[in-house]
């Protein structure tokens, strides 16, 4: 079936006031960094929501030249209530409500396709994001002044249960996540837990490797300034190229190291320390 709409929810300890604000003026600072979280993850610098009905919703690349992707326009725009805007990537409409709970405030987020809109191209990505901004209202007043980066390098590990195995490694070795361990019963596309700054990133292991002799079970990320400049210097350094350059949401490839080692070399982003 054809998917037309999604919806999402969160709790919040703040008031609706506070929430709203916490959503609108410091998007920037609950929205996590990472490869695939933002439209093209190699340049952005952040995200911002310009205030008031025909304001724009924005993927920043250069604060100096104004080069921004705009991602939306406001229609609705009630501090501490509701904020509608219209998708300007695709046929699509975001509505975000703030109702008061004894605890704070409910955070709900409907996605809804436009009518007449192509459902192919539309995408629903809020249910994915949306409790982000729960563990941000919760730390907000001891937060750093600065916008969390991710390091230059990060770890991939392959698992028969990628989700299982996050929550393995929460419990027992105290990793944390800057989005969130899945619960049980969640299979996310993509998990990253965290040690400080470093990622580790787990991805499922095919099938038919899990009992494999030589199965790639982990890999080492590497941001790198120039993409491209670095596919060459490894070719021409005798490494294997297992993937050349390929897009993901991020731009990577994957070599082999002298004793077959997996490397996943990806495009620097500006939010990596």
């Amino acid at each position: 079936m054809t998917r037309t709409s999604a919806q999402a929810q969160v709790e919040v300890a703040v008031d609706p006031a506070t929430a709203f604000r916490a959503f609108t003026d410091e998007i920037d600072r609950w929205w996590v960094p990472g490869p695939i979280n933002n439209w093209d993850s190699s340049r952005a610098l952040g995200r911002r929501i310009e205030p008031g009905v025909g304001g724009r919703i924005l993927e920043v690349y250069d604060e100096a030249s104004a080069d921004v992707l705009e991602l939306g326009r406001i229609t609705v725009w009630e501090p501490g209530a509701r904020l509608v805007y219209r998708s300007s990537i695709d046929d699509t409409e975001v509505e975000v409500r703030f109702a008061p709970t004894p605890a704070g405030t409910l955070v709900r987020v409907d996605h809804r396709l436009l009518p007449g809109g192509d459902a192919d191209r539309a995408a629903f990505f809020w249910p994915n994001v949306i409790h982000w901004l729960a563990s941000w209202c919760r730390d907000r007043d001891t937060a750093p002044a600065q916008p969390r980066r991710l390091a230059p390098l990060s770890v991939g590990l392959y698992y028969a249960d990628p989700p299982a195995a996050a929550r393995w490694l929460h419990r027992v070795f105290g990793l944390t996540s800057w989005d969130r361990v899945p619960a049980e019963g969640e299979r996310p596309e993509w998990i990253e837990l965290h040690v400080g700054n470093v990622a580790v990133l787990l991805f499922p292991l095919a099938k038919d490797e899990e009992n494999a002799n030589g199965a790639v079970t982990h890999t080492v990320w590497v941001y790198v300034d120039d993409l491209a400049e670095h596919l060459a210097r490894a070719e021409a350094g005798g490494a294997t190229i297992v993937s050349g350059i390929q897009e993901h949401g991020y731009r990577s490839y994957v070599a082999a190291d002298l004793a077959g080692h997996h490397w996943t070399f990806v495009q620097r982003m500006p939010t990596t320390s």
